[in-house]
């Protein structure tokens, strides 16, 4: 359900009113940098997307029909941004196929016999997220926040659904590395 002055500042973005954009910009912006930030890797990174979502929103307000939820309606908006930055800057990076090695680009630990235990705050999360790939971190971000199934990941990304479970699988491997690996280094420095 919106609010009352959720819909006020609505209707002012769709007749324009830049102080009620304002309003709806400081009311989502900490929780839309959020969603921004597990696609990129670096804040400057997430800011762009938020920027460039922020101006699709405000550009597409009058199609907000007052059914579901507003923030899920702008969520949707800043991951397809996300998505589309992906898909622009393809060139920058590599999505591994089925046939791939992921030791070309980064080395793997194999798991030790005895699973070490450690806590890890959600920040901890996030700065590991953005020392994975783009492609690792985009569908990571999918399929685990997202929801989305390995076909819409393919679909979306224009990969093959194999693709998407190899990446997916690699970048876990890969994530538990990167907290393990810090967690220790914060053990012993």
């Amino acid at each position: 359900m919106i609010d009352d002055e959720l819909r006020e500042l609505i209707l002012g973005c769709v007749r324009g009113s830049r102080k009620s954009q304002e309003g709806i910009y400081r009311r989502l912006y900490g929780t839309m940098m959020a969603v921004c930030m597990r696609y990129t890797k670096n804040v400057d990174q997430a800011h762009d997307i938020l920027q460039e979502g922020f101006l699709k929103v405000f550009a597409n307000i009058g199609k907000y029909g007052f059914e579901g939820s507003f923030e899920g309606w702008v969520r949707r908006i800043m991951v397809n941004t996300a998505i589309d930055t992906f898909r622009k800057k393809r060139t920058d990076f590599v999505l591994l196929g089925e046939d791939q090695s992921i030791e070309d680009y980064t080395e793997v630990a194999e798991d030790d016999d005895e699973e070490a235990e450690f806590e890890f705050t959600a920040s901890d999360v996030v700065e590991a997220m953005q020392q994975l790939t783009p492609a690792y971190r985009t569908i990571f971000n999918l399929y685990v926040f997202e929801n989305l199934t390995h076909v819409e990941i393919a679909e979306r990304l224009g990969i093959s659904v194999g693709t998407s479970k190899s990446n997916y699988a690699k970048a876990k491997r890969n994530l538990k590395r990167i907290l393990t690996n810090d967690f220790r280094n914060r053990d012993d420095g």
